[in-house]
């Protein structure tokens, strides 16, 4: 995810209060917002029937409405500000890491979330294909706040971070025409009505990611070297990270008033979204993180490699479903209801973490001796 949630904890909070506590107000009831967000918006389509056509008098690039265009341009940038791209010369450290990191995010998860949405969804084909967008979208900030919850380690994370958010920009087109394209074909399974272009996919990519992407790490850059990095972090994210979560309420909020209709005339539609989701993530955090303990990591290595090959950005997935399929999309759909799923599902998996880190990574003595839990 996402990635709406702020990376910092409530004031006075301590390391080891209760997973919920250390989130903040609007992060704890990310859930609720979306729903109350979903639920405005389906108002506000029967309210003004004409809203799809006030929406789209003015259009620019990728054929997307300017509202729209600033909402998404809106709710990406906080999200890349947060990266520390400076961290990526340490990425040599952990080959075990990294390569074990690369291989699950770029080829296992996309994978599995196919595999899951063919399996799941053979008669409902725009929300296959929003599916398998969510699967590309790999999460480039939202695990940070999990990772810390969880105990993992902050600077792997920050290093494996930067390297999807860069390998998006590159790769996600070229494996978008893969996975929706080429693979079906090879297996024999029908994409009829399915029409897109590498190029549609990478021009969307490109501005949607790219746009935000530079103005996150000027941001940073220049922010870092006026005031420096404590100030960076600990006064202006604050500050920029809350207007992701407002840029995604305000796009569910305009996407439901104008899918109001078929969301509530089939509601079902949206309890068999959630089902690939549910098994997705639970395929990806326990086999990261049984695969980490068996490769060796450390516990703080292995919470990071399984929460960050567990998460996605949601936020990419809709700007891509959006620019490439239109905002009343089944698979702009389909990318909406990810966080209302991905929030309480890794809150959860936070407190797993923690139990497993009790049971299989027992505390050195030495570490007993000095009071480390």
């Amino acid at each position: 995810m996402r990635d709406v949630v702020s990376e910092c904890p409530p004031i006075g909070v301590t390391p080891e209060a209760p997973v919920l506590v250390r989130l903040s107000l609007l992060d704890r009831f990310l859930p609720v917002w979306i729903i109350l967000a979903m639920v405005a918006g389906i108002g506000l389509g029967r309210a003004i029937p004409s809203l799809n056509t006030h929406l789209n008098a003015i259009q620019v690039t990728s054929g997307t409405s300017l509202p729209i265009f600033i909402g998404l341009l809106v709710m990406m940038y906080p999200v890349l500000a947060k990266v520390r791209y400076d961290q990526l010369g340490s990425v040599t450290r952990d080959r075990r890491m990294l390569v074990s990191s690369l291989v699950l995010n770029w080829v296992v998860g996309p994978a599995v979330m196919f595999t899951l949405a063919w399996l799941l969804l053979p008669d409902l084909p725009t929300y296959r294909t929003g599916l398998i967008i969510v699967g590309l979208a790999r999460c480039i900030a939202m695990v940070l706040i999990w990772n810390d919850l969880s105990g993992g380690d902050r600077e792997a994370a920050a290093v494996l971070v930067a390297i999807n958010s860069l390998f998006q920009v590159v790769a996600f087109a070229f494996l978008g025409y893969f996975y929706l394209k080429v693979l079906p074909g090879w297996l024999g399974l029908s994409t009829v009505g399915l029409h897109l272009s590498v190029g549609r996919i990478a021009e969307t990519v490109a501005i949607f990611l790219g746009i935000p992407l530079l103005a996150g790490f000027l941001t940073r850059t220049l922010g870092e070297r006026a005031r420096g990095r404590q100030w960076y972090e600990n006064t202006l994210l604050p500050r920029l990270a809350p207007f992701a979560l407002y840029g995604l309420l305000y796009t569910i909020v305009i996407l439901f008033a104008l899918q109001g209709h078929t969301i509530t005339s089939r509601p079902a539609d949206v309890a068999r979204i959630a089902l690939p989701l549910l098994g997705y993530f639970a395929i990806m955090w326990f086999g990261s993180f049984a695969f980490g303990k068996a490769i060796g990591l450390p516990y703080e290595r292995t919470a990071t490699l399984a929460f960050t090959a567990a998460g996605n950005n949601f936020e990419l997935a809709i700007a891509v479903a959006i620019g490439v399929f239109g905002v009343t999309s089944g698979e702009a759909l389909a990318g909406v209801v990810g966080p209302l799923i991905e929030v309480p599902v890794l809150v959860g998996l936070v407190y797993v973490s923690l139990w497993a880190r009790r049971h299989y990574f027992p505390v050195p003595a030495q570490a007993r001796l000095e009071g480390v839990p």
